[in-house]
């Protein structure tokens, strides 16, 4: 073999050579790349489990005071000054029944306990006469100037006539306590707000005939909010009196969160349904929430 095919062999198995090493380098490249996609999916791991660890209670909000006010007698409306939507202060007139009839009463009261108080008098006048007569007939009948028979004349006199002071005075009692049962009759015929708050519905009209017990308002506070809402019973013990919560509108879509401190928990466990019961209190702004609305409320779940 010559020296030149020697070199066109050695030629050729090097080339040879190199085309079967090529292809082994993309998986050495492919081997350092693998575990970077696992440290990115690592990173968003986190948001879906803290949702996971989240729970959700939903409740109305409520108020404290929250009433039908309702006839407290029979009678005609004869005046209606407020309607829906209208804010109110305690003891502020809302409507009025006829009270012609129960105001002539009154009167007619009146002028019975002025008469009666008149006639107590008289009598009071009448008590000091007589006594003052027994006393002089006594000293009569200790100087022997009269008999034994008309000293008891006036002293019984002077006697009888205390009984009827007593007696007046009783007529004079009931007459006054006619006169004030009266006033509070009268003072049904004023329809009142309970307490501050707003006018949520109107149930009568101008003219209406009501009976007792028939709604006429519903008048509800608008602070401070409640919600009140049922857990499972793992969370006994857990929540507590002071807790602070988050809470967002059930049918509202923006992100905007509310603040509630608990307020009261259950002392008992509810046997038919496993469930305890808060009642948490909105604090801070509360604009854009109403009485009635239904709200959700944030807990971090339990194990």
């Amino acid at each position: 073999m010559t020296r030149i095919e020697v070199i066109v062999i050695a030629v050729f198995l090097t080339a040879g050579v190199a085309c079967t090493n090529y292809p082994a380098s993309p998986p050495t490249t492919v081997a350092a790349a693998e575990p970077a996609a696992p440290l990115a999916h690592a990173d968003a791991s986190p948001a879906p489990a803290a949702q996971e660890n989240a729970f959700l209670a939903t409740g109305p909000l409520i108020v404290e005071n929250q009433v039908d006010v309702a006839a407290q007698r029979d009678g005609v409306i004869a005046k209606v000054l407020v309607d829906a939507d209208t804010h109110v202060k305690k003891g502020q007139l809302l409507a009025a029944l006829d009270d012609r009839q129960i105001s002539a009463d009154l009167e007619a009261a009146r002028a019975k306990t002025r008469s009666t108080e008149n006639d107590l008098k008289n009598w009071e006048a009448e008590a000091k006469v007589l006594d003052v007569d027994a006393q002089r007939a006594q000293k009569m009948w200790e100087a022997e100037i009269i008999s034994k028979e008309q000293y008891e004349h006036a002293k019984y006199k002077a006697e009888s006539d205390q009984w009827d002071v007593m007696r007046v005075s009783e007529l004079l009692t009931n007459a006054r306590d006619v006169e004030h049962s009266l006033e509070l009759e009268l003072e049904k015929t004023r329809i009142t707000a309970p307490f501050d708050g707003v006018v949520a519905r109107r149930y009568i009209r101008l003219g209406q005939s009501v009976t007792r017990g028939d709604r006429l308002f519903w008048v509800t506070a608008v602070a401070p909010l409640r919600v009140r809402v049922t857990l499972p019973e793992k969370f006994l013990g857990h929540i507590k009196t002071g807790t602070v919560v988050a809470i967002t509108p059930a049918e509202e879509s923006s992100d905007r969160r509310y603040r509630a401190k608990v307020i009261e928990v259950s002392p008992v466990v509810d046997p038919s349904s496993d469930t305890i019961e808060i009642l948490a209190e909105f604090s801070g702004d509360t604009a854009g929430l109403r009485p009635g609305m239904r709200a959700d409320v944030h807990l971090p779940d339990m194990p």
